[in-house]
């Protein structure tokens, strides 16, 4: 039971998190994807319409070609999830739990420490729930990442409650 997270405070919903169902989760993402990503805003328009164009002409070219088989993608994704670390996005949970207007920090709870932050700083955090396809058992069940990677070497670890103020 210490592997679920309370999610409280000035919310309409008090939520509660439980981090080892997000394996499931088709918005996970590799951590390190998240740091990696540039900032620019992309016009989704357009990368629509590139990503098509490039796929036309490579067909022209190239003729149609078929995608994998079933059984080799399901391979290459369980063992993806058996090797890779994974974490998402904070911002659905906060929009989930739906913060009263007077509601200005966000804090993080652990086994020793509260963090408080500015709210709106608190939808682009980062929850890292598995390292190397394994549960967080020691210092979990999440590590917290800022969007920058400020803390990549010392992120938030032992959270036990997250509160908004």
């Amino acid at each position: 039971m210490d592997k679920i997270i309370n999610f409280a405070g000035k919310v309409k919903f008090p939520i509660t998190i439980d981090p080892s169902v997000w394996i499931f989760d088709d918005r996970k993402q590799e951590l390190e994807s998240f740091f990696e990503a540039t900032n620019e805003t992309n016009n989704e328009l357009e990368t629509y319409t590139k990503a098509i164009s490039k796929h036309w002409s490579r067909e022209i070219q190239e003729g149609a070609t078929y995608p994998p088989t079933l059984k080799t993608e399901k391979k290459y994704e369980k063992e993806r999830l058996l090797t890779s670390t994974f974490a998402i996005v904070l911002k659905p949970f906060i929009e989930n739990a739906a913060p009263f207007e007077e509601a200005k920090t966000f804090i993080i709870e652990t086994e020793t420490n509260e963090y408080a932050f500015p709210l709106e700083d608190a939808y682009s955090f980062i929850l890292c729930f598995s390292s190397k396809g394994k549960p967080l058992q020691d210092d979990g069940p999440v590590h917290v990442y800022f969007q920058d990677g400020s803390n990549k070497s010392n992120p938030i670890t032992h959270v036990k409650t997250l509160r908004i103020e």
